[in-house]
């Protein structure tokens, strides 16, 4: 087991603590890769020969180090490689490590739902388990050509490997988080439109206060509206300039909602994600000469002081706070 999946317990508003936790990943081990908002990927081949301990070893003392110094519990999955770490870790609990032993990986993808690999979509699993291929060995036991009949030549060979357990990923080194994403679930699936453009604006205001926090803008916004029936919705929208902005981020957020023309549509959840991060002193920003959005930006660097002297809901837009 040379390869760690670490999932820091971390809740949105301390996502700014990711650099510090991978700083602690590459204290073992210079080959890191950020799985944003809260993970890392870490290749620990040379880091046992240098200690002397396997991966597992390795693993508890990360989680020690983790909580002692920065109060934050991790779950942890190991294996040969990255696709099997990140399989392991979907079955690990905080303070516990799930490891894939090389000489059990038949045994541990055995039976699993297709779906379970990584790198599988809706589409292609539908397509398999329309033809019966719903698990994982089976997957492994259907011949080459079948596979590439049903899903293609290039992704056929790719699953035919996965599912026998054949791992050709490696862990990338990586900057920090390239995106952010919140999302608002209601409490029953919602039907009023009202209450859809406040969860909006709520996590509109939650990205512009992470992004600020961290020193950074985003280029891109997305926004994905699920329903009732499990399908989803997704729209991007490149900004007009970079920004961390939260009025500008729920303007965008607004346009995106209204142009899917949703009628009486019963909604589960509303997600907004931030992408396409760059640092906030790289980005330009354009004159205006309008004094209420100046007023309205003095007031946001205000309201961030105030909430992180006090917290997140320190402050809130009166149409929250209602």
């Amino acid at each position: 087991m040379t390869i760690l999946c670490v999932r820091f317990q971390l809740p949105p508003t301390r996502e700014a603590a990711l650099p510090e936790l991978l700083g602690l990943l590459e204290e073992f081990t210079p080959v890191v890769e950020a799985l944003p908002p809260d993970g890392a990927l870490a290749d620990l081949r040379g880091a046992e020969r240098y200690f002397k301990r396997d991966a597992v070893e390795l693993a508890s003392v990360i989680r020690v180090r983790a909580l002692a110094l920065h109060g934050v519990d991790c779950a942890i999955g190991a294996g040969p490689g990255p696709m099997l770490a990140r399989m392991a870790l979907k079955d690990a609990r905080p303070g516990l490590t799930r490891v894939v032993h090389e000489g059990a990986v038949a045994d541990f993808l055995a039976g699993r739902p297709v779906a379970a690999l990584p790198g599988v979509g809706t589409a292609t699993a539908r397509v398999l388990c329309e033809y019966g291929l719903d698990t994982l060995d089976r997957v492994a036991a259907a011949p080459l050509s079948t596979l590439q009949r049903l899903v293609g030549a290039r992704v056929g060979r790719e699953l035919h490997e996965k599912a026998n357990g054949v791992d050709r990923g490696r862990v990338v080194p990586n900057g920090v988080s390239r995106s952010l994403a919140t999302e608002r679930p209601f409490d029953r699936d919602e039907l009023d439109p009202d209450r859809h453009r406040r969860a909006l604006l709520s996590a509109a205001e939650e990205l512009g206060t992470r992004l600020r926090a961290l020193d950074k803008v985003c280029r891109t916004l997305t926004l994905t509206v699920r329903y009732a029936d499990r399908t989803a919705t997704t729209r991007s929208r490149t900004l007009g300039e970079p920004t961390a902005h939260s009025a500008a981020l729920t303007k965008a957020a607004y346009g995106m909602y209204e142009a899917l023309g949703l009628q009486r549509a019963r909604v589960r959840s509303l997600a907004l994600r931030a992408e396409g991060l760059d640092p906030a002193e790289q980005a330009s920003h354009q004159l205006t000469f309008d004094p209420t959005d100046e007023k309205l930006r003095r007031i946001e660097e205000a309201a961030d002081r105030v909430r992180a002297k006090f917290g997140p809901l320190a402050v809130l837009p009166a149409t929250l706070a209602a």
